[in-house]
């Protein structure tokens, strides 16, 4: 008998490769965002006073959560903020799913699910997208303990309705269990679920401050949900650890919300790149999904997706690729600034030309 025999094993979520600071690289694989934050957040950040670091933070997070709240039309309790919005999930996983049947989510999606759900021991089935990447709604009106949908979808940034009326239909049919709705990338041009709070007291939207509002090194995450569900939340998370945003998280977080000039202005910029991206690469025979994130979903017709990866990288252009059954054709690349992404076509245009 060994201490090793009561290890709760796991198989970690494989976050994507973070180059050294000292490489100069293109970094096209992990979705941050290309442009600073808001220059309000500088102006904040220099003016800091590093005494107030000798505080605990607000336990409730009420300064940020208030401006949420009033960002969004919402009251204070019905907003949770976290630390990034993997945190967040974490804590609702924790929280919402405690059933004996199983939740339910897409085999192709943001991978830290299954590995959330392994961690706390709960039950899950993933349902197959269609040929096209989409859910197949009618694999959600089943019994569940649970629902899981991001919305755009990662990695292939498909946004699975237009019309919300599709992830109502889904929350509707299933009263008796929570739906997440993982809203990460809904800032690039997904429809938002929002609208549902109001109306279902079993929805859940979650929304990080990582990609449109680029914070994704200082980690702030954020859930609008009834109030009941928000106190469930803050149940649990009080549970584990009362003090979990920072200081400067808050005050800087504050500020990015006041400058909402900056963050259409930079949204924007993201969104004709990936445009003019999808372009470029449908004209050089990649199929590309219709994305609605701050990156493409491509796949290579005279290379494959795994070698491209490979003369990218040796390049020092960083893309992401998986081996996975349905993701191995594809590459998931992020949207840089203009300059970056015509290196990138540059570069690919070289790579293809050495295969004829």
């Amino acid at each position: 008998m060994s201490w090793e025999d009561n290890v709760r094993r796991v198989t970690p979520y494989v976050p994507g490769e973070q180059p050294g600071d000292s490489e100069r690289v293109i970094k096209l694989n992990t979705n941050e965002m290309p442009y600073p934050p808001s220059p309000k957040v500088d102006m904040a950040l220099k003016a800091y006073d590093a005494a107030a670091l000798r505080l605990y933070p607000a336990a409730d997070v009420a300064p940020l959560r208030d401006a949420l709240a009033a960002r969004y039309g919402f009251s204070a309790d019905e907003v949770f903020v976290g630390v990034g919005s993997d945190d967040v999930l974490s804590m609702a996983f924790l929280t919402f799913f405690n059933s004996d049947k199983p939740v339910i989510f897409p085999d192709i999606t943001y991978s830290f699910y299954d590995v959330w759900a392994d961690v706390y021991r709960i039950k899950y089935e993933i349902k197959p997208l269609d040929k096209d990447f989409r859910i197949v709604k009618s694999d959600y009106m089943c019994e569940n303990g649970g629902i899981v949908i991001a919305n755009p979808n990662a990695p292939t940034g498909i946004s699975q309705a237009e019309d919300i009326s599709f992830i109502e239909d889904i929350v509707s049919a299933n009263p008796q269990s929570v739906v997440i709705v993982d809203e990460a990338y809904v800032d690039f041009g997904g429809s938002t679920a929002l609208g549902l709070v109001k109306k279902y007291d079993n929805i859940l939207v979650v929304r990080t401050f990582s990609k449109s509002r680029a914070f994704a090194g200082m980690r702030i995450g954020f859930a609008i949900g009834c109030p009941k569900m928000i106190k469930y939340l803050n149940d649990v998370k009080y549970s584990v650890n009362s003090y979990t945003m920072n200081r400067p998280a808050i005050d800087l977080g504050l500020a990015s919300l006041s400058d909402d000039e900056y963050f259409e202005k930079t949204v924007n910029a993201v969104i004709r790149t990936r445009e003019w991206t999808k372009t470029e690469l449908r004209s050089r025979g990649f199929a590309v999904t219709d994305s609605k994130t701050n990156f493409v979903f491509a796949s290579p017709s005279s290379i494959s997706a795994k070698e491209l990866f490979e003369k990218l990288r040796e390049r020092g252009i960083y893309v992401r690729w998986w081996d996975k059954d349905r993701l191995r054709d594809w590459l998931r690349i992020s949207v840089g600034t203009d300059e970056e992404m015509k290196v990138l076509i540059e570069n690919i245009d070289t790579i293809t030309a050495s295969k004829g």
